[in-house]
Formats: C-alpha cells, structure tokens, sequence
C-alpha cells in the first residue's frame, strides 16, 4: 500500500526539519558522532591487531572416559613472544590449540598454565621461525567508573574479529546470596570466591569467552567470561597480575590459612572487621588459635573490612597473596578483648587434580587434594578416587560396582597411594594378557570397606571364525500370506515371494526373477504362510549339501514352470566378519561382507573396510568419521582389507604423525577425513 503526500505538505515538513536540524541540540550530534567514531577507531586500532580466535581440542571426563570435545573462545596477545591470555574455561584442558590470528592465519599455541580460582589462562603461540607478535597493553581496571564506555572484542559464535560496545553497568559484580546456585565454579574453584566481575551491556555470546574488554583509549580493562543478561568481565588488574605470574612460574603461587570469613553479621553492632565462622582442622588457622565468633580487626598491618558481599573477593585476593611460610600477626576482637595471634600461611594446593582414563578398568580416576580428603573425612591423601565410571565396563559390572567418588585402596593386595600406582599395578597385571584378568580390588565407600573383583583389561576383537558353511539360495524373499495368496489368485497356495535375486550368483544365472513365487522345493511344499515363516525355505535348502542342483517349482505371470537352481555355500555373515579396534582414535573397523556388497549395490571387487562404530568424543570422531563410512584410503594408499588397514594403523602409533588421512565413501560421496591426534596424551 502507498502512501501519498501533497505538495504543500513536504513544503511544510521540509520547514520544520530546518528547523530542527538549526537546534543547539542537532548542531553537536556531528561532534558527538565524531567523538564516538574517534573512540571505535582508537579502541580497535590498538587491540584488533592482537585479537585472536582460539580453537581448542579439550577434555572432559565422564562415564568413564575420556571424551574429546572442541570449543571456540578468544584471546588477546599480551607479550611479543607471543604469549595469550584467555579464559581457563577456553584452554584451561586442551589437547590442542589453533590460533586465528587477525590476518586469518592460523598457528598451534601451546599451554602455559591455568588458574581455575580466576578463570584465566595463558597460552603461547608456537611460530615456525622466530617472529615478533603485535600486543595489547593494560590499563588500570581500577579507574574504570560506571558509565565509562566499554568495548567488548572477540569471536562470538566463533565469528573472529568483532565488536560491541556499551557502558560499565557495575564495577564491583558478585553473585547475590539469593542466586547461589549460579556461583560459577571450574575445577572445584568457586570463581566468585575472589573475583568481582566488571558488568556492562556490551554484548557478548558464546565464543567472546577470553576475549579483551577494552576502554576508549584502546587498554585492556578486562577479560569477558559471564553473560547474565548484563555481561562480566574479569577485572584486567586481577587479570594481569595472573597472567604474569602464569608466564613467570607456569602457575600462580597461592598462601593458605584455613580461616572460614563471611561478612560481619547485621546484629553485630561491628563498624569494621571480618566475623570467623570456623577453621579447617589441622590448618595454620586452627593451630594459631582462631575461634569461631572472633571478629578479625586486621592481618599481615592491614586492616580487614568485609561488611557485605562485594568485600569478600578483595580480602580473599588479599589473604592467599600473603607470602607461604611467613609468620604474620593477626588481631581478633575475642569477648569484648583485643586478642594478638600469630599464624604462618603455607602453600595454598589446587582444589581438583586433573582425572586421568584407566581403558582396563573403565573409569576416570584422579589423585585425592587436601581439600577432598578434608571433605571426604579421610586422615590422609592415601588412594585413588574415581571420578566417573563407564556403564557395562569393568568397573561398573563388578558386584559390588564401584562408583563415583568411591576410593580405590589397594589392588590385587598391593596398597594404592596415588595415580601412578595405580598405573603401574594395571600394566603389571594386564601385561601380555589378551584376556581380562579378574582381579580383587579393596575401595572404601563412606566409612564402610568393599572388596569386589574386577576383571582388568580390554579383551582383544577376537576372529570370530567361520561358520560352518551350509546349502544357500542366493535370493531374498517375503512368505505368501494368505492375504497376499489370495489377491494374487492363488487362495489357498503357501510358499514365498522372491523380492530380490543377488546379481552375478546362481540363482541370477538360473533365471530366477523378482516377483517369481515358489511354492514347491523339489515337489516338496513349502508351508509358509505367515510372515515369521520367512526362514522356512533357507531351512530347508540348507538340508542340501553344497553344490546340489534342486528344481524350484514356482509361478510366474500366472504360469506354473520349473527352474533347476544350483545351490551355493552360504557367504560369510557380518558378525563373522574380521574386526579391528583403534584404541588411539576410537573406532572399530571391519572387512567388507557379501551383503554389504548387495546393499549398497558396491561391486563385488570393492576394496576397502567399513566402520563399524566410533565412538563419541574420539579422536575419529572429532575429525568427523562416522559409523558406516567405507575406509578405501589411508594417507594416499589404498585399503583393501582390516588385516593390511591395522597393520598400517600400528605403524602410524609408532611414526606419531601430526594428522592421519582416511579417504571414504558415505553413500554416494567420497570425501577426506582429516584425524588430529595429541600424542602425548596417549
């Protein structure tokens, strides 16, 4: 529909708009979209150069397994060495890393050191020649105000080298009491714990993660991590201060007391101090002589304020940067009394150890941290805790199961005090066994200590042999129902339907036709009439020996005739196919079987083998192999059969190749798929 408009009123609305446009507040809209223009350009053109993309290949460990999973975040070059910091969420658990520079090339970085506790990690570029990297600098999160104007760079949606902008909404964020439960917590670290987050309305999605926060002169302010409908970035001070300490020592040097703080209560009457709540047994805190109900006044000369919420991360940051095994003073308001202690901090330990997959046993299991001893009411760090377990594993079909969070003490009676016992014990049982080995294993559960037995190891895809070798008609076929019996004129007639001839057998060289019905075998009647009569026939043609010419008596157009049929030995079914298991990449592969040839109407010379699964989080999985691809190359070289492919997969765990090729056919499509494996994780 259109709209029309007279003459005399274009004139009229032509007036009012000079006018408009002539107003004090119209003239400075050019300058002001001058200065905007001039704070994008400024901000962009100092941090763009630095913006990376960064792809990680990382881990998970769940059921069982270790499962491979890629993510996408950003990142920001700090250093000319080419060091990048970023979200531990990101790259904290890689097993490898591609970075997307701002020109769209693309590089491997390695690793530096993460720190679950701030959700920041650091990573380093790994350049084939030596080169120097454009950086992004720092500025002082401290001076941001609300109100400042924010710019929020990174990939979201792995989008690479994009912008948002908006305003600082709040400098000092923290998770409110009534949402607890979106306490962000990585690796057993609660982030919030020491991390006041800066929240602005530059929009950020997934893949910003790790990406620079940055203000109009172009400086690091923060690292985006959070979006709650407002977004959140890590404060850059905090941020900074951990990346150096990552770059310096490959992790940051934390200090432990073991004190239990919260805010001082409402009732309390208290203008300053911190309210102890408790002291974890054993700790320097509780050696010092904390109390629970003391008010902390001050620590190390420096006074302790935490009234509400927000003051919490600052005093935590302030605690676990006092210097490991320095006496310091602390006083406490104790009954009314001032009170003069002395603790000493130690070396703060990691919340979680990194899992680890146990193939044999089918779980992931990881060595016990202080804080999960202390949690688990154990006197020490002695043993193994299993972390997840695979259903229908070794581990998950003992009777009794072990589970989740239970501790693996002792193993065919032999103590387990960590990891690499546990390691080493395995090898030493399942060392040259193609068997598993039952195995009695000793795991405490709560207060309560189980024995179960455990058969370690993966039984090897055993040949399943051949069959023994029986009379076959080489035609598939439907039973004549009486229903279909009866349409076709032949009411009362029992036999079957030939609804496909196998190309290039007997049966084709016979004559035999689709839709020819045989009802007799040899003048014997063939008494099928309901549809699970279907194997009647191969029954009785399998009475045959091999070689036997029979007669099939059948009707075809309505015509009664005879066809002398040969009958061939039966070919060897799928199961009975030769298997082969990748434990590196996660596949089973199999030779190619006559029916496969038939259904996907492949020649019967075709070369090649057939996956017959992958499994979900592999390495074959990660590259894209799926279940019933055809394997016809490796690297530029034919695959013909399993028994050459292995052969040539053995090869390939020992040369360690960055990539291995697979060439395959997915139904009418050949295509490349490209597997990327860490080795040294394997």
């Amino acid at each position: 529909m259109a709209i029309r408009i007279g003459t005399r009123s274009i004139l009229i609305a032509l007036a009012v708009l000079s006018v408009l446009l002539s107003s004090s507040a119209f003239a400075a809209e050019p300058k002001e979209i001058d200065s905007l223009r001039l704070a994008v350009d400024t901000a962009v053109s100092a941090v763009k150069p630095a913006l990376v993309k960064i792809s990680v290949v990382a881990v998970e460990y769940d059921q069982g397994r270790e499962i491979k999973i890629e993510t996408v975040g950003s990142g920001v070059i700090i250093t000319r060495e080419g060091h990048i910091v970023t979200n531990h969420h990101v790259a904290g658990r890689p097993k490898l890393i591609t970075v997307m520079l701002s020109d769209k090339s693309e590089m491997e970085a390695e690793l530096v050191g993460t720190d679950p506790l701030s959700d920041i990690a650091v990573i380093k570029l790994k350049p084939t020649k030596k080169q120097e990297f454009p950086v992004a600098k720092f500025g002082d999160s401290s001076k941001l105000k609300v109100g400042d104007r924010v710019f929020a760079m990174g990939s979201p949606m792995a989008f690479s080298q994009s912008v948002t902008m908006g305003v600082v909404s709040n400098t000092e964020l923290v998770m409110p009491a009534q949402l607890a439960w979106l306490d962000l917590v990585l690796d057993g670290e609660s982030v919030g714990s020491i991390v006041r987050w800066i929240a602005h309305d530059a929009a950020i999605y997934g893949g910003n993660s790790g990406g620079p926060l940055v203000d109009s002169l172009g400086r690091i302010v923060g690292i985006n991590e959070i979006s709650l409908g407002l977004s959140g970035a890590i404060p850059g001070n905090l941020a900074k201060e951990i990346a150096e300490q990552i770059i310096k020592f490959g992790k940051v040097r934390r200090s432990w007391l073991g004190l239990m703080t919260q805010p001082l209560l409402k009732t309390s009457g208290h203008a300053t101090g911190v309210l102890i709540g408790g002291t974890v047994e054993g700790s320097p805190a509780e050696k010092a002589g904390f109390l629970p109900g003391d008010i902390l006044l001050s620590i190390a000369g420096q006074q302790a304020n935490v009234r509400h919420r927000e003051q919490v991360p600052v005093f935590n940051h302030f605690l676990m940067g006092l210097p490991a095994g320095k006496e310091v003073e602390a006083v406490v308001l104790r009954d009314g009394k001032q009170v003069s202690l002395k603790v000493t901090p130690i070396d703060r330990e990691e919340a979680m150890s990194k899992p680890r997959e146990f193939k044999e046993w089918g779980i992931c299991a990881s060595n016990l941290t202080f804080f999960e001893a202390k949690e688990l009411k154990r006197p020490g760090k002695e043993g193994v805790l299993v972390t997840s377990v695979g259903p229908g594993g070794p581990a998950g079909s003992a009777k009794p199961a072990l589970s989740e969070r239970n501790i693996i003490v002792s193993v065919a009676g032999k103590p387990v005090k960590n990891l690499n016992d546990l390691r080493r014990i395995t090898d030493e049982i399942t060392a040259g066994k193609t068997e598993p080995v039952p195995t009695v294993v000793t795991f405490e559960k709560g207060s309560n200590q189980f024995l179960t037995v455990v058969k370690l190891g993966r039984q090897e895809l055993q040949d399943p042999g051949l069959e023994v070798r029986k009379a076959w008609l080489p035609a598939a076929v439907q039973v004549l129902t009486r229903d279909i019996a009866e349409a076709l004129g032949m009411k009362g007639k029992t036999g079957v339907r030939v609804t496909q001839v196998y190309p290039n057998t007997a049966a084709e060289k016979a004559g035999l036709k689709v839709g020819d019905i045989i009802l007799t075998l040899d003048g014997a009647p063939i008494p099928a009439s309901q549809p699970e009569d279907v194997e009647v026939l191969p029954a009785m043609v399998r009475q045959y020996r091999i070689g036997t010419t029979a007669e099939l008596g059948i009707v075809r157009d309505g015509k009664e005739m005879t066809i002398p049929v040969e009958l061939v030995a039966s070919p060897q079914l799928v199961r009975e196919m030769k298997k082969y298991r990748d434990d590196t990449f996660e596949f089973i592969a199999r030779d190619i079987s006559f029916f496969d040839r038939v259904a996907y109407k492949w020649p019967q010379d075709q070369k090649g083998v057939i996956v017959d699964s992958v499994s979900q989080g592999g390495w074959a999985s990660l590259g894209g192999l799926m279940t019933g691809d055809l394997i016809v190359g490796l690297d530029g070289k034919e695959v013909t059969d399993v028994e050459g492919f292995e052969t040539r997969m053995k090869e390939i765990a020992v040369a360690k190749p960055k990539c291995v090729i697979l060439r395959v056919r997915r139904g009418v499509t050949d295509m490349y798929v490209e597997m990327e494996p860490s080795w040294a994780s394997n």
